[in-house]
């Protein structure tokens, strides 16, 4: 039976909620809708009454693929929005502080991506899932990526039909890189010798930089270098990586600022050295990081590069084994960038400290709420907060904070 409703807000997926509560997909609040509903949701919403803020979505892929959540609804709302969600999460902690206008990445500029692909009966797709779906849909004329690799969808579309058995899915970690592409290939077929073959001429005709299999690098044509400040590193095949370039300048702008002045640093989840190689411009900084391979990645890039102050590493696993207080009292400052699920032991620990300023850098709202609780529960002030939206048209947020011990 359809029914009509209005939508009230957007959930964390950025579903349209009712009153019941009623999910539809793709809706705006303020929004008059109609359809079916089934547990609790209307999979095919009709817009009765259209929102200001909804526009004509600019990529033809929008209603097939699942790639971007938010193309619907004006850059406006989706910046305010996202704006809305951190000072949500802080205001459910008593967390009420200034917020920073938001830094949004542009259109094509996603240098890190994650495709899926399989082999189909006219040959390879390439691309994202679709919503709630099993179904790749290629994405040819994506807004999202970038288009160095875009252009480079055909070749990803060899190495599957190399590579992956009739029913399987390979998942391609592409990332850009000033010598050309950086790929990682996951789940494909066993390497033998043949394939390794095929494999290597691929990336000869394809000029892909270096080419990985199943957590094995088949060949280098040329190191995938990433500047990190004045530091070139060259990270290991799948690593973490800033989403856009732009992304990655916004926040180590605010890092700067945040820690700029003091003499000793210490960059906690230091992954490659996307902080703390640019912060030893000016400072001595300490990395700390849980895998040895990104720790050798940043110390070489810093043995490599002419006037940069001291750089240690240390590889830790700082979700059980955290730095405690006395560890970092040698230091002035400290850059913690964590997983989305947080760095509670390690917060736990800062919060101690006797460290004059922490730049937090987060990926997950709630966590980042709870986390900055910690700290202003045991003395420190949350300065600031600001919005960096490298995942645009998508429902996740990024927030950088200042703190400082009051």
């Amino acid at each position: 039976m359809t029914q009509t409703y209005v939508i009230e807000r957007l959930g964390h997926l950025g579903d349209g909620i009712a009153p019941g509560p009623v999910f539809a997909p793709r809706c705006l609040p303020g929004e008059e809708i109609s359809g079916e509903v089934a547990d609790g949701r209307i999979a095919a919403p009709r817009i009765v009454t259209p929102s200001p803020d909804r526009v004509k979505a600019p990529c033809p892929h929008y209603n097939a693929c699942g790639g971007c959540a938010l193309l619907h609804a004006s850059d406006q709302f989706v910046a305010d929005w996202k704006v809305e969600v951190v000072k949500t999460a802080l205001a459910a902690h008593g967390l009420t502080p200034d917020f920073r206008p938001i830094r949004t990445s542009p259109a094509r500029s996603r240098r890190r991506v994650v495709l899926s692909a399989r082999r189909g009966k006219k040959g390879a797709i390439v691309g994202f899932h679709g919503r709630r779906s099993d179904t790749i849909t290629e994405i040819s004329r994506c807004q999202l990526v970038h288009p160095d690799i875009l252009a480079a969808l055909p070749a990803m579309g060899e190495l599957t039909k190399l590579g992956v058995s009739r029913k399987g899915e390979l998942s391609l970690n592409v990332v850009q890189s000033a010598a050309g592409l950086d790929v990682s290939v996951a789940d494909g077929k066993p390497l033998d010798r043949a394939l390794e073959t095929d494999l290597a001429q691929t990336l000869h005709a394809y000029g892909f930089a270096r080419l990985s299999w199943n957590g094995e690098v088949i060949a280098t044509e040329t190191p995938p270098v990433q500047m990190f400040g004045i530091a070139a590193v060259v990270p290991p095949a799948g690593a973490f990586l800033q989403a856009t370039r732009e992304g990655e300048e916004a926040l180590l702008n605010a890092v700067r600022e945040i820690v700029g002045g003091t003499q000793s640093v210490i960059d906690l989840f230091a992954g490659c050295g996307t902080f703390a190689l640019p912060l030893a411009q000016s400072a001595d900084v300490h990395a700390v990081e849980g895998h040895a391979a990104m720790t050798d990645a940043l110390s070489l890039g810093w043995r490599q590069t002419q006037g940069l102050r001291h750089v240690s590493t240390e590889v830790r696993d700082l979700f059980r084994n955290p730095l405690i207080a006395e560890d970092l009292a040698r230091f002035d400052a400290a850059v913690i960038d964590p997983p989305r699920a947080g760095a509670e032991a390690q917060i736990e620990q800062l919060a101690v400290s006797d460290i004059k300023r922490i730049a937090m850098v987060s990926c997950n709202a709630q966590t980042f709420a709870r986390d900055a609780k910690t700290l202003v529960n045991a003395g420190y002030r949350l300065d600031w907060v600001q919005v960096i939206d490298q995942f645009r048209w998508s429902t996740h947020t990024e927030q950088v904070a200042s703190f400082t011990k009051a």
